[in-house]
């Protein structure tokens, strides 16, 4: 046991591996902590290693702990799975694994009897009970490893048998019961997001119908949840409470800590001058910003010029951050738990305080700004010839919005005039930003032109409509630069073997490139995935022969790999094409999430051997990091984190990146549906953007909002959705209706539950003919 004990004393990454490896070799991939014990002679401090061991690895999935000492690798039997639990409002449920085996097909089905035992969104360990040839599976639940809602916002209802509170999230089917004594928060000032001080809720009658937040306090073995009320948050429909309702459904941080607040309030906002002598003075460069009407916090300043040469030089400069946020400080602990700022269409979340984000960090116009500079030379064939990063001080000549460089380069002589000293520097950067786009386009980066929602308010911050968000070159001018600037901080780190977070995107699933083929040729479209050779990849599998030998076999294993330039490739010929909305979202949803890790895996939608997130310190705490790194590299001291530290701050960053994403979406789609409450009734002009077998989905012309007509609803005759031709078309009438035909429908009712609204197709009225007397 020499060797399992040098191993119990190397690098926890190291010992973890290893310790991984030593229990899937076991029979059936299980182990129990006496076993591993005997088996690694782990005494004393050993004993305490392999406990911590043991601890990580069940705590990051890769080990599954059964009952207390008993361990199994996750996936590797076909007895158990851990995952996240995501259940359907009609009781039954799902796991999604943490990481899909190879002899699963889909997710593990839980029945409703079961899945009571937890609520959605908890990571569990589910048993295995049926599993199909094909790969199918069922089970139940047998262990919860992490519950997901410590605390439930919902609506406050009375009932004769006590007070409850039903969750809003309709996933979650448990009544929350409230008992005597628990209904009413602790005694404070309520402040509702305005900061206008309400009444205090003195009796537990005045809660009925009102939403709160509740702490869960008690989950028993029937399910029944207890707890009691931590916060009023206001009537349904009173301003703002939807977005405090979304804010605590996903648990996003919304209030910093006093000592967070404190140590904001500390950080100077005047420079040094000994700080200013250490740093490149970019302050006489005309340095601006470009960011949309309403951003508060600039993380990013540009500069061109166009050298004699023919070549250009591009200055990225990114607010210095890491100089005011140290690692360890309450601020920065704080900006790791939240990992980014999170922006609903009337307020955001800010990963840090506004004394910084808004303030001593941000790149404002005319005063002097701490920065990490990027400074490239670039060919005019958007090649890189050299980089070189440097700490640096600029004074941003103008905070210049997407809105007035589009006009001013679009000959709007007002702004032309306005801004005459940087017009010539504009339309360089216009030149340089078209340049990189195309190289980009070489090298078969993908480019989705999806649109997005934008939420229009009055002055009173009622909402008024829903448009879509605009585009044009500005939009494409900080794009480029920001890609430039991140893809060269990831390729010198890289280079320089220096451990960092990368952001990663992974060739997607060949199920479900097949599953979109199948779609796009319905449409009359392809991917050319059939001219594509299938890879083949060789891994060794060991299996032990009754316990006593192993074996190694050989293995080959066929994978599609699809290069990005097929996706690019689709999406040029839908330009413009009634079909383009569809399979643009349907090609979207073929690919992987892009995410954060500590290996580099390249990215696909870019075609990029190598990036990171380096850009927007002030709201994402992974390039925050990356800055960190590079700061180190820059004075040659050795990394200040581990790459196991890197992981897990990888790890984290891609969950709250994914958890401010869906609070975003939802909030939008929430507010479609309130929007369009009072217009039940109202006709409206529409294209149908997607037909199926129970109706088409239509999209408003004048309005960013869509919607379902059902198939049952189409009047004049029987429909039948045709699949073959993606059409629905009339048995007698022969009519036909197929994406891209502008209907005109009625809005029929709005399902606030699940934000959904149904509408039904208006007929133009039949034209009168005037009748001829017979004399």
């Amino acid at each position: 046991m020499v060797v399992a004990g040098k191993q119990l004393q190397s690098s926890p990454a190291v010992m973890e591996d290893w310790l991984f490896e030593h229990i899937a070799r076991a029979p059936h991939a299980r182990a129990s902590f006496k076993q591993l014990v005997r088996e690694l002679g782990a005494k004393g401090a050993r004993r305490e290693q392999l406990e911590e061991a043991l601890r990580r690895l069940t705590q990051s999935g890769r080990l599954i702990e059964l009952r207390s000492g008993h361990y199994v690798i996750n996936g590797r039997s076909r007895q158990y799975l851990a995952g996240r639990l995501s259940v359907h409002r009609d009781g039954y449920a799902f796991v999604i694994p943490d990481e899909r085996p190879e002899w699963l097909e889909g997710d593990v089905y839980i029945p409703r009897e079961s899945a009571t035992q937890a609520m959605h969104g908890d990571r569990v360990v589910a048993h295995i009970v049926h599993l199909t040839p094909e790969g199918r599976a069922e089970g139940v639940l047998v262990r919860v490893l992490k519950r997901a809602h410590p605390t439930v916002v919902g609506e406050f209802v009375i009932r004769r048998r006590g007070c409850y509170v039903r969750p809003h999230d309709e996933r979650i089917q448990q009544w929350i019961l409230i008992p005597e004594g628990m209904e009413l928060p602790p005694l404070r000032p309520n402040v509702n997001r305005v900061g206008v001080q309400t009444r205090p809720i003195t009796s537990v009658e005045e809660l009925d119908g009102m939403i709160v937040n509740v702490e869960v306090l008690d989950y028993d073995a029937d399910g029944d949840l207890v707890g009691r009320v931590i916060e009023v948050l206001g009537w349904p429909d009173d301003f703002g409470v939807d977005v405090e309702i979304i804010i605590r459904k996903f648990h996003i941080p919304h209030e910093f800590p006093p000592e967070v607040l404190e140590q904001a309030q500390r950080i100077p906002a005047t420079i040094p001058e000994d700080e200013l002598r250490h740093r490149r003075d970019f302050r006489q460069l005309d340095v601006v910003t470009i960011d949309g009407e309403t951003a508060r916090d600039f993380d990013d300043a540009v500069w061109v010029n166009r050298l004699p040469s023919g070549n250009y030089q591009l200055h990225v400069h990114i607010a210095d951050v890491s100089h005011y946020v140290k690692p360890g400080t309450p601020i920065d602990q704080e900006a790791a738990l939240r990992g980014t700022s999170v922006y609903f269409p009337d307020r955001a979340v800010p990963m840090l305080p506004v004394e910084l984000s808004t303030d001593i960090c941000s790149l404002r116009p005319q005063v002097d700004r701490l920065v990490l500079s990027v400074l490239l030379e670039i060919s005019p064939q958007g090649e890189v010839l050299s980089r070189e990063f440097v700490r640096g001080v600029i004074r941003s000549a103008e905070r210049m919005t997407y809105t007035n460089v589009f006009r001013l380069l679009e000959g709007d002589e007002a702004l032309r005039q306005r801004y005459a000293l940087l017009v010539e520097r504009f339309e360089c950067m216009r030149e340089l930003a078209l340049i990189l786009k195309r190289k980009r386009d070489r090298r078969g980066s993908i480019d989705f032109d999806l649109p997005e929602p934008l939420i229009e308010f009055d002055t009173q911050g009622e909402m008024t409509g829903i448009s879509r968000t605009p585009r044009n070159i500005a939009h494409r001018i900080i794009e480029e630069f920001m890609l430039a600037a991140n893809e060269a901080v990831a390729a010198e780190l890289q280079a320089a073997e220096f451990p960092m977070i990368y952001r990663i995107h992974e060739p997607p699933d060949p199920k479900r490139v097949l599953e979109f083929e199948e779609i796009a040729a319905s449409y009359g479209y392809s991917l050319g995935i059939g001219a594509i050779p299938v890879k083949r990849f060789h891994h060794r599998e060991r299996r032990r022969d009754g316990g006593r030998r192993q074996q190694e076999t050989v293995i080959a294993d066929e994978r599609l790999i699809v290069p990005s330039r097929h996706y690019q490739r689709l999406i040029r010929q839908l330009e413009g094409k009634p079909e383009e909305r569809i399979l643009n979202y349907l090609m979207l949803r073929s690919l992987r999430q892009a995410r954060y890790s500590e290996d580099n895996m390249g990215h696909y939608a870019l075609a990029a051997p190598v990036y990171t997130h380096f850009t927007s310190p002030i709201r994402r705490y992974p390039d925050l990091m990356v800055h960190r790194m590079l700061s180190d590299y820059l004075d040659r001291r050795p990394p200040s984190y581990t790459v196991e530290e890197l992981r897990a701050i990888a790890g984290s960053s891609s969950e709250t990146e994914r958890r401010a994403d869906e609070a975003e979406r939802e909030l939008v789609e929430w507010k479609k549906a309130k929007f369009m409450e009072t217009r039940v009734g109202e006709e409206f002009n529409a294209m149908i953007i997607s037909t199926t077998r129970f109706g088409f989905f239509i999209e408003l012309e004048d309005l960013f909002i869509e919607g379902l007509v059902p198939i049952d609803t189409l009047p004049g005759d029987r429909y039948r959705f045709h699949e073959s031709v993606r059409k629905i078309i009339g048995e007698r009438s022969r009519r036909e209706f197929s994406i891209g035909d502008k209907v005109r429908v009625m809005l029929d009712r709005v399902d606030a539950v699940e934000r959904k609204l149904q509408f039904s197709l208006v007929e133009p009225a039949p034209a009168r003919t005037r009748r001829r007397k017979i004399r």
